[in-house]
């Protein structure tokens, strides 16, 4: 076996900085209904290719995020059109992770289910149609579960997954409140993720490339068009494994355009650009490993959404293992 320190990170990451090249050399692809979609972006990270050893585990994401339109941008949400919208969110996202000892195709399957819960306010200046002017609403409420299906691979210092995920419109949605946790319609998402990670040089480089498709929003009769989004990381190790440092982007584009008779706007197709930093810290409560970890992002070249900054505190650890 060839020592790690001889290893290069290729082929994944050739495809991913592909991608990358394809994203900014396209502008012509131009957003989603409210203007967001359910794959909540700069969710991966580091590590983003591994799953853990069969066993059962937890991991809670306190997201952030704190964004806005131009004066004049227009977004639709709740059925009409806001302009000069500001959003402000709270979400906790609790994860139950069950990586299981099976295999299919020679990769380690796992699953997981997250139920988010939180605080979400939207203001605008204006709401077209019905002319309402500095009009805001906020909620504390349930949104949709997501459930994940996974199928990860391993070999020496490289690790790869398929993700399929499903949003589960069963969450608390208010009909005609700009402010909603649930996106009140299906939505799928494939994800393939992979992670070069060498413990002996402390260095890990990972990426996520997928595509979200989304069923129609009956409440509005509001489909958002098929959803293309990256990330990647890059981050080292200070001292132990599991405390680092490292920086992180995404990249969102909507690739084909939204419809319905809710989609007033026509197709409305959005973009976005983010880069930040994130930072980790490994400990014990009792006698169990635990992970914290850190991320901020900031958002720019954004067309036909909210641009802002997101905010990640992440926990991780073991149940049963």
């Amino acid at each position: 076996m060839n020592s790690p320190r001889t290893r290069k990170p290729t082929g994944f990451f050739i495809l991913l900085l592909g991608a990358v090249a394809f994203a900014l050399g396209n502008p012509s692809a131009q957003a989603a209904e409210n203007g967001t979609g359910f794959y909540l972006l700069g969710s991966k990270g580091p590590m983003a290719g591994v799953i853990p050893a069969p066993g059962v585990y937890f991991q809670n994401d306190i997201y952030y995020y704190n964004a806005r339109t131009d004066k004049s941008g227009q977004l639709p949400t709740g059925g009409k059109v806001a302009v000069g919208l500001k959003a402000n969110a709270v979400i906790n996202l609790p994860t139950v992770i069950w990586s299981t000892p099976h295999k299919f195709l020679d990769g380690r399957l796992a699953f997981s289910l997250t139920v988010p819960f939180g605080y979400q306010r939207i203001e605008a200046d204006l709401i077209a149609g019905d002319f309402e002017a500095d009009t805001s609403n906020h909620i504390s409420t349930v949104g949709d579960p997501v459930f994940n299906t996974i199928l990860a691979w391993d070999k020496g210092p490289y690790h790869w997954n398929i993700t399929g995920m499903l949003n589960i419109p069963v969450g608390h949605y208010r009909e005609g409140s700009m402010a909603n946790i649930a996106f009140h319609r299906w939505g799928g998402d494939i994800s393939i993720s992979g992670t070069w990670y060498d413990p002996e040089m402390g260095w890990d480089i990972s990426g996520v490339t997928g595509f979200t498709f989304n069923g129609r929003n009956p409440k509005t009769d509001y489909r958002t068009g098929t959803e293309w989004h990256m990330e990647a990381a890059i981050s080292r190790d200070i001292g132990r494994p599991g405390n680092s440092v490292g920086v992180m982007g995404y990249h969102y584009q909507q690739i084909s355009g939204d419809s319905g008779d809710g989609a007033i706007l026509g197709g409305f197709r959005g973009r976005t650009t983010a880069l930040g930093l994130t930072a980790s810290h490994s400990f014990k409560i009792g006698s169990k490993p635990a992970l914290i970890r850190l991320k901020a992002l900031k958002e720019f070249n954004t067309k036909n959404r909210v641009r802002g900054t997101a905010a990640y505190l992440t926990l991780s650890l073991p149940l049963f293992n």
